[in-house]
This record gives C-alpha cells, structure tokens and sequence, in this order.
C-alpha cells in the first residue's frame, strides 16, 4: 500500500520546502547526479514535461514519516503533482501538525484513513467503499488519508497518532500489482502510495484522474529506471504521449 522495503503505503499544493523537516546531506547513492529542483528526477529523464493535472470529486491527505521527505524515489509527491488539493503532512509523534487537526475537524470533509482490515483491535471502525458513495450524497468531500512511508513506518503512524483513532478505516481491496521498480517490496501485492491513489480513484468513479496519476506514475517510474542505467528516453512512451496530448 506504501512505499516499502519492507511490507504495507489543500487548496495547496505538494508541501514546500520551508514546511518539510530540515533538509540533510544526501549522501546516498546517486547523489552525485544532476537533478532536476522540480520533479528531483536526474534531468537525464525529468518528468516536468508530462505534469498534467486533473479534477477528482475525492481528496488526498498525506501523512508522511519525516525520512520520506529525503528520498527521491518517493512516489507520494506525484499526487499532489496531479490533483493540486492534495495536502501533505509530516507526521512527528508527540506533535501533531495544527493544520492537519484543523482540518480533521472540518465538517465540510469525511477523511478515511486507508490501512488493511488486517487486526480485530479496529474492526469496529472498517467500512466499505459504500461509505464514500455516503459521504458525497451527504455533499461532504471523500478524503483519503495516506500513511506515506515503508509498512513498519505506516503500522507505527497508526498505532501511534491518538488523533487518528476517530477515524473509519477503509482498506483497499483490489487485484492490482505493483508496477513500482525503485524499490525493493516484499511482495508486488505491496503498492507504492501513487499506486494506492491511483486505485482509490479508480473505484470513487474519478476515470480520467485515475488514469492521469497513472500514466504519471508509469512515465516517473520508467524514466527513473533508465536515469539509474544512465539511458537517456529517445521515444516518448505510450503513457508520455497520452499526458502530453492533455497539455
């Protein structure tokens, strides 16, 4: 569901830099390579060239652990890339961001934390798909609270924010494999963040935006694999050509 090593995944746009926690020496590998400020791909591939936006009758909050912020490879960025309300948080332990408790408190949104029904401790809180359908008759706006880290990092942000207790769990269900290559998963049932939101789209009825953060997804995934190789793209790709002709 996360971004993962090992196992489960606004009126503004993707958080900016002053709002991130401080910024460290990256000193992995790869960090010698020219990247683009923008989209943080190597400019070998940048992925500016096929960002698109598209509308969505749902919203995405992300609540991501604070090393995430330093990894390129990090694929929750890409939603906020094509849905512009798509807000991001940091999340710290002891201190919660005001802003993402505020808006928890908004009657105008019904925020459901995506994470497996996997436990009997929460099983009270579980609701289905139909429970977003519910939500928009009621004209409240659906807002699907990503945990964005590995599986480890997401299990300890929902065990470990009081503040979330309140909220319905909706786990994803869905036949999809991950298509993710940067990282290593511990199964492909195991989906990055943009394949989580991809879904979560997908079956809220938001076609277009589904199949836009899609392609998105596939042309950063694609294009990062071939910077790693030091391969430059020459044609662009099936996915490439469809964001470009949304331009």
């Amino acid at each position: 569901m996360h971004e993962s090593h090992d196992a489960p995944a606004d009126t503004a746009t993707l958080v900016p830099d002053e709002d991130a926690p401080p910024r460290k020496p990256f000193n992995a590998r790869g960090s010698f390579v020219s990247r683009c400020p923008e989209c943080r791909l190597p400019r070998l591939n940048c992925l500016c060239p096929y960002r698109v936006t598209a509308e969505s009758r749902v919203r995405f909050w992300l609540l991501t652990h604070p090393l995430e912020h330093y990894k390129p490879t990090n694929t929750g960025r890409l939603i906020g890339d094509i849905l512009p309300d798509t807000q991001v948080f940091t999340w710290y332990r002891t201190e919660p961001d005001p802003r993402l408790l505020a808006l928890l408190d908004d009657a105008r949104f019904a925020p459901f934390i995506i994470f497996p029904d996997d436990q009997a401790d929460y099983a009270e809180r579980v609701v289905g798909p139909d429970a977003v359908e519910e939500a928009l008759a009621a004209s409240r706006i659906p807002v699907f609270l990503l945990l964005d880290g590995t599986w480890r990092q997401a299990r300890r942000i929902f065990r470990r924010s009081p503040y979330l207790d309140r909220l319905p769990v909706l786990p994803l269900k869905t036949r999809r494999l991950s298509r993710y290559r940067l990282r290593k998963a511990a199964s492909s049932e195991h989906l990055c963040t943009a394949e989580v939101a991809v879904e979560l789209l997908r079956l809220s009825g938001d076609l277009d935006a589904s199949g836009a953060l899609d392609d998105y997804f596939e042309v950063f995934n694609e294009s990062y694999a071939s910077s790693r190789r030091h391969h430059q793209i020459e044609a662009p790709t099936a996915a490439m050509r469809r964001l470009l002709a949304r331009r």
